[in-house]
């Protein structure tokens, strides 16, 4: 059985993220989305709250499982016997910010990690550009599930 694993902080998730879901869901017989904890990003929704979000948005996709991750997400891959990382990119930025990553996951570990191209229709799509536009009203509601967008309406409405 091939898995892989897509990591991410998923602050919220969006349609662009559970567009590489699906895509790679089709290329694996199992996708992990794992959430971790990222020093270096600040968050919006506590951890246990993206991984409900992620398992609401993920129910319809049959062979995707959502679990949270600390530490290393190449000694997670081992713990589950992971094949792959899988990274979305929406453009050359990301790559430049990824391709560092997965060329020390590859040397730590020889976890090989595939990049996968964003639909061209949700490429500026990311989670910060969704929090920063709704948290300044404008509407956000086509980029996220409608359970998605209620939450992150209740979070910033409750910073207020």
């Amino acid at each position: 059985m091939t898995r892989a694993v897509c990591p991410g902080s998923f602050d919220p998730v969006t349609y662009g993220h559970l567009d590489i879901f699906r895509r790679t869901a089709g290329l694996f017989d199992e996708l992990v989305v794992a959430t971790g904890t990222n020093i270096s990003k600040s968050r919006l929704f506590d951890p246990e709250e993206r991984l409900e979000m992620l398992r609401e948005a993920c129910a319809g996709i049959p062979n995707v499982t959502v679990m949270g991750f600390t530490g290393l997400i190449v000694d997670f891959c081992r713990e589950i016997d992971a094949h792959a990382i899988v990274k979305g990119l929406r453009g050359g930025n990301d790559y430049e910010y990824e391709l560092p990553m997965a060329q020390m996951n590859a040397h730590l570990t020889g976890i090989e990690t595939i990049f996968v191209p964003t639909t061209a229709s949700l490429g500026y799509v990311s989670s910060s550009l969704v929090k920063e536009v709704a948290s300044l009203g404008g509407d956000v509601s086509e980029f996220v599930t409608p359970a998605v967008h209620e939450r992150l309406t209740a979070k910033l409405a409750a910073r207020r």
